[in-house]
């Protein structure tokens, strides 16, 4: 178990649902020698990935084919998907 300002988490890169933030997920993401605290997705939308035109509709939009970069709320949204 990890703390990182206040917040526990399993391990590093293990997304995980927040309550009552402002945000639907946090992730403490780590890459290489950087460490930091991401939040992404909005707590009040359903995500429906289940639906096919949906699920190619949300990654053309975000471009998840060229998301790399860990440290970012794009690379964890698109890996969500």
């Amino acid at each position: 178990m990890i703390t990182y300002r206040g917040q526990r988490f399993s391990g590093y890169n293990k997304p995980k649902r927040t309550s009552g933030k402002s945000k639907k997920f946090a992730v403490l993401a780590k890459s290489g020698k950087k460490v930091k605290l991401i939040r992404y997705g909005d707590p009040k939308m359903r995500i429906k990935k289940n639906s096919p035109a949906r699920r190619k509709s949300f990654r053309a939009r975000h471009k998840c084919d060229s998301a790399k970069n860990k440290l970012t709320a794009r690379y964890w949204s698109c890996k969500n998907w």
